[in-house]
Formats: C-alpha cells, structure tokens, sequence
C-alpha cells in the first residue's frame, strides 16, 4: 500500500497540522511516511500545502508531481492541484472556499461543508478535524485511535482537554462527506 496526498488551502485553515497529524498517526502504525509542508512567507492567509506519502515499503523520494488524492480547501489550490490527482485518484473538497467546482469525470469527488459543520458545533478551531475524519472515511488510511493518540503525543499538554471535541470533529467530518 502506498498513498501520495496533498492538502491544500490557505494557511491558518490547519493544512499543516492535519497533514502532521496524518503522518504522525501513520507512524504509530508502523508505516513508513513523509510529511512535506510548503506555505508562502504570509502564512496566515496566504497559501499552504502539504504533501504526505504514507506507504508500507521505504518511500524514494517526497518530492510528488501528481497525487492519489488531494484535500483542497480553497479556489487556488483546486485550480492548481486538481489536474496533478491520477486518474482513479480522489478529490474531497469543502465548497464554502471554491466559487467554481471540480470538473474531472476520471477521478472521485467528495464534497465535505466542513466549514459550516464548525459553525453549527461552535467549534470552528474543528474545522480541519472534521475534514481529517471526511478524508478517513473515504480512504481509511488510519484509525481513529491513532489520530487521537497521535493528538495527544503533538499536542501540548495544556491543550488535552481539547481532543474529545476534536474526536467530535473527526467523527462529524466521517459522518457528512458526500460523494458528488
């Protein structure tokens, strides 16, 4: 097994950590993985992408040119990362930051209304958990078990008492992801 990932957004919509928490879930499981974020120097606001390969065999190189899946959360980022998904590859996109939607019929897409789903749980810090949990219901790359355990390892103690409303925002993402 061997999937090659991209997330994509605008930075301060929690690209990265969603990617970090991917891998690191990954690694418990005794996977082998690469985490490769990417941002512009505006960080906040600007644009932010991560790609993260999570395969059973020693991975040759991070750098990807096309992906098996992408998670993308903002207008630019479909534009540029749609076409870069393999035939046969998935795409899962939360409409509230794409004007135009996606067009491929050689690929399968998921909508995810992740951002209003954090609206209504008041939890709009969940909002990148929920698209985590949309992301591994479609392609269970990693349990559940993990991603909280992988929380609790990369999350400052302090902020422990936050993972319940995170694993809420895992299972809410599981829950709402449509295909289109």
């Amino acid at each position: 097994m061997k999937e090659e990932i991209i997330i994509a957004g605008f930075g301060g919509q929690g690209v990265l950590s969603m990617g970090k928490i991917l891998a690191y879930s990954a690694l418990m499981e005794g996977r082998e993985v690469t985490w490769m974020p990417a941002y512009g120097p505006e960080q906040r606001g600007g644009t932010a992408n991560v790609t993260v390969i999570i395969s059973d065999q020693s991975i040759s190189s991070p750098i990807l040119s096309t992906f098996d899946t992408a998670v993308i959360l903002n207008q630019p980022s479909l534009e540029r990362f749609e076409p870069a998904i393999r035939p046969g590859g998935t795409l899962i996109y939360d409409e509230y930051g794409i004007c135009k939607p996606p067009t491929r019929k050689d690929i399968s897409i998921y909508r995810i209304n992740a951002m209003d789903a954090a609206a209504e749980m008041q939890n709009v810090k969940g909002f990148n958990m929920i698209v985590l949990g949309g992301l591994l219901k479609v392609r269970p790359l990693v349990t559940i078990e993990n991603v909280l355990q992988a929380l609790r390892k990369t999350l400052p103690e302090r902020h422990h008492h936050l993972i319940p409303m995170n694993e809420e925002a895992l299972r809410k993402g599981m829950e709402i992801i449509k295909p289109i």
